[in-house]
């Protein structure tokens, strides 16, 4: 199984949509979000006369997946105290 460091966009694009042929989808929005500045491609394409659009969001990791990335929360941490 390949890791998903090493898959770029379009593959993953292409394992979600399972393309019939090349060139079938289109990006109809990217950008980025407002948490964290994270980048975001909404892709679109049709199955079975029905229009099917997924967003993917690039992960810290670099990897690209159709959840988006935890946010990083504030977290407090307490020093142990020399007696």
């Amino acid at each position: 199984m390949t890791n998903n460091r090493e898959q770029s966009l379009r593959c993953v694009v292409e394992k979600w949509l399972a393309f019939k042929s090349p060139g079938t989808a289109k990006v109809v929005a990217f950008g980025r979000t407002p948490a964290r500045w994270g980048r975001y491609v909404c892709v679109e394409t049709t199955h079975d006369t029905r229009s099917v659009t997924l967003f993917f969001f690039r992960h810290g990791d670099g990897c690209w997946r159709v959840f988006p990335p935890a946010t990083t929360l504030p977290k407090m941490a307490l020093e142990r105290l020399a007696a």
